[in-house]
């Protein structure tokens, strides 16, 4: 009795190693397909009547898989190279200033008794603006040319006194009288400048502003009374970021459009900026002048502005083509058949494009897809090539239809050498 059940122990551990041992057969042919040397084969009916075998994997597909011949190609999306310049635009928001603008402020005070000031219209330099009450001033002129004549006749007289040899005027008599003539000349030179503050004039040409002084004000020293604007140029003040400094340079094209005038496009150039960058806004001033001889634009209207600039040709490729990894961007290129990797540094980037600075000449074809599988070597097939037998493995793989022909005779040896049951 004991030894049957021994039998019967030994029986389950037997058929326990059986059914572990083809369950591991089995995990390994599903892994890694049937070895070509089992000879295992399986019948295919082909057009012609005839059966073929078709060996699980022979010498050839092993070579497809990783054998001397070349491992499997990946497939890629290949693109070409191309050089394209970018187009830089630096977009800001300004507004305009006549290009010179006074206001006109009384330097003294007194009555207003005459006016020039209709809102709108052209002066020149010189014209009468406003008039004020003078009477003071010309009786203090009038009283310091009395004087002043009085004391250049004081003077011939000592000269001709002292030319005759006459004792009585002395030298020193003669110097003071010199100084007082000086004097009262001074003071006819004061009397009129007071005389002519009283007459306010357009200091520039341009066009008046409105004004609100009228016959009978009385006007202190320091009240504004209008503004000039010669808005033959208007002058557009604008901030760019800190990083358009480098792009910045007197005389470059700036394009300009105002809400004013729908869809029109005014051009100007830079005639200055600032030579620091403003600590708060990280910006720099720029001073953009734009021709308004037709009179079309005003002062203080609002301009959308816009640089374009552009750089010399560059690499250009999708964005999908770069890859990275701990040493920075690279890109994969077809050498061959062979993927190759190349490094890129980022220029810029705009939408689905990069620009790049890398070693490849103009034209190479570069993966733009599926980048992310390759290894340095591998052999990649393009997915966007013309129609034909694709090469897969480099110079020395065989084409795919090659590789079945050759494993359907294969296939068919082995039929042929099965024996009959």
């Amino acid at each position: 009795m004991t030894i049957n059940i021994q039998k019967v122990s030994q029986m389950r551990r037997l058929v326990t190693l059986v059914v572990s041992a083809a369950i591991v057969a089995g995990a390994y042919f599903i892994a890694f397909d049937v070895p070509a040397s089992l000879g295992v084969s399986s019948d295919i009916q082909t057009e012609g009547g005839q059966r073929e075998g078709r060996a699980a994997k022979g010498p050839s597909q092993a070579g497809r898989a990783g054998g001397p011949r070349g491992a499997r190609a990946t497939t890629v999306v290949l693109t070409p190279l191309q050089m394209q310049p970018y187009e830089d635009i630096l977009r800001a928001i300004g507004s305009a200033d006549a290009v010179r603008s006074a206001s006109v402020i009384s330097n003294v005070s007194g009555d207003v008794i005459e006016t020039n000031l209709s809102a709108n219209k052209d002066v020149t330099v010189g014209d009468v603006l406003v008039q004020l009450d003078a009477r003071t001033e010309m009786y203090n002129l009038e009283i310091a040319q009395a004087e002043l004549e009085q004391a250049r006749d004081k003077v011939l007289r000592y000269e001709r006194l002292l030319a005759s040899g006459n004792s009585s005027i002395t030298d020193v008599a003669l110097a003071e009288a010199r100084v007082a003539q000086r004097l009262a000349e001074a003071n006819v030179g004061l009397a009129r400048v007071a005389l002519d503050d009283r007459t306010i004039k357009a200091p520039i040409s341009g066009k008046l502003g409105l004004s609100d002084v009228e016959i009978g004000d009385t006007l202190s020293a320091g009240s504004a009374i209008v503004t000039i604007d010669d808005a033959e140029a208007l002058l557009v003040v604008f901030e760019l970021p800190e990083r358009s400094v480098g792009l910045l340079d007197k005389g470059q094209k700036v394009l300009t459009s105002t809400p004013t005038y729908t869809g029109q496009v005014f051009e100007g150039e830079i005639v200055s900026f600032d030579s620091r960058i403003d600590s708060v806004t990280r910006s720099v001033t720029v001073h953009a002048l734009i021709d308004n001889s037709d009179g079309r634009l005003w002062p203080g209207m609002s301009f959308a502005v816009r640089i374009v600039h552009e750089s010399d040709p560059l690499a250009v490729l999708p964005s999908t083509a770069i890859t990275w990894s701990r040493s920075g961007s690279s890109v994969w290129i077809d050498n061959n058949g062979v993927a190759e990797q190349i490094s890129a540094a980022i220029l810029y980037r705009r939408d689905d494009q990069v620009w790049i600075e890398a070693d490849i000449a103009p034209g190479a074809m570069v993966v733009s897809e599926g980048a992310q599988k390759l290894r340095a070597g591998s052999p990649i097939v393009a997915a966007n090539a013309a129609k034909g037998d694709p090469v897969v493995g480099g110079q020395d793989a065989v084409p795919a239809r090659a590789e079945l022909k050759l494993g359907q005779a294969e296939s068919q040896q082995a039929i042929s050498t099965e024996k009959p049951i």
